[in-house]
C-alpha cells in the first residue's frame, strides 16, 4: 500500500509525518511503522542464546609429525577455547578432539570434563587425555580442531574450592591475563608468546 505513495524505502517512510502513515495505514499499525522507522521500539531486548558449542581450529602450514609441534598447536586451542568461553559467561561439559590427517582421514573423539570448566587447567588436562587416546605414530597431521560441547552457563556451575594453593593462583592469575589479552591482543600472553626486552 505504501508503494502506491511511492514510500518504498525506510527512510522515506520516516521522512513523512507520522499523522500520515496512521491515517494511510490506521491508527496503531501506521503508530508503529513510524516509530520502527524512527528507530524507536520499546518491547524488551531479549539477549540471543548463547552457541551450545565453541569450536578452535589450527592448521598446519605443512603435514607434521612432530608431536611437539602438534602438541604446542593444541595447548593453543585450548588457550583460545579457554577466553572464549571465559569471554561468553560459558562453561564446557565436554571436549571433542577432531585430528585431520594428509589424505583426508581424520580421527574424532569427545570426553566429559570432571566438571563444567573454562579454565585452561582443566582444558588442557582433557584436551591432552584426547591426544593421548589418538596414539599418534606415524600420521601426518593437517590440523586440529578443538570443540567446547554442551555449553553451560558459568552462572550455573558450583565454583568448587581447592585446597591447592597452586591451582587457586593460577585460576585467579588467569582473569588478569585475560584482561591483557583483552587490552593488548590474545598473542601477548601464550604458551607461544615470546617477550623482548623494551629498548
Amino acid at each position: 500500500m505504501l508503494r502506491d505513495y511511492g514510500i518504498h524505502s525506510v527512510g522515506l517512510l520516516a521522512a513523512v509525518p507520522p499523522a500520515t502513515i496512521q491515517r494511510l495505514l490506521g491508527g496503531r499499525a501506521g503508530r508503529t511503522a513510524a516509530d520502527r522507522a524512527r528507530g524507536i521500539d520499546p518491547r524488551p531486548v531479549v539477549p540471543r542464546a548463547l552457541p551450545a558449542t565453541a569450536s578452535m581450529r589450527h592448521h598446519f602450514d605443512q603435514h607434521t609429525l612432530d608431536g611437539a609441534v602438534v602438541r604446542a598447536a593444541l595447548l593453543q586451542l585450548v588457550v583460545q577455547l579457554g577466553t572464549r568461553l571465559r569471554g561468553r559467561g560459558q562453561a564446557a561439559r565436554a571436549l571433542t578432539l577432531t585430528l585431520t590427517f594428509a589424505g583426508n582421514g581424520s580421527w574424532e573423539k569427545t570426553r566429559r570434563l570432571a566438571a563444567p570448566s573454562a579454565h585452561e587447567d582443566d582444558l588442557r588436562t582433557t584436551a591432552y587425555q584426547l591426544m593421548d587416546a589418538a596414539a599418534l605414530q606415524r600420521g601426518r597431521l593437517t590440523a586440529l580442531v578443538l570443540k567446547g560441547e554442551d555449553l553451560a552457563s558459568a552462572d550455573d556451575v558450583a565454583r568448587q574450592l581447592s585446597l591447592d594453593d597452586a591451582r587457586e593462583a593460577r585460576l585467579a592469575a588467569e582473569t588478569t591475563v585475560d584482561r591483557v589479552r583483552a587490552k593488548f591482543g590474545p598473542g601477548v600472553i601464550g604458551p607461544a608468546a615470546v617477550f623482548r626486552n623494551a629498548s
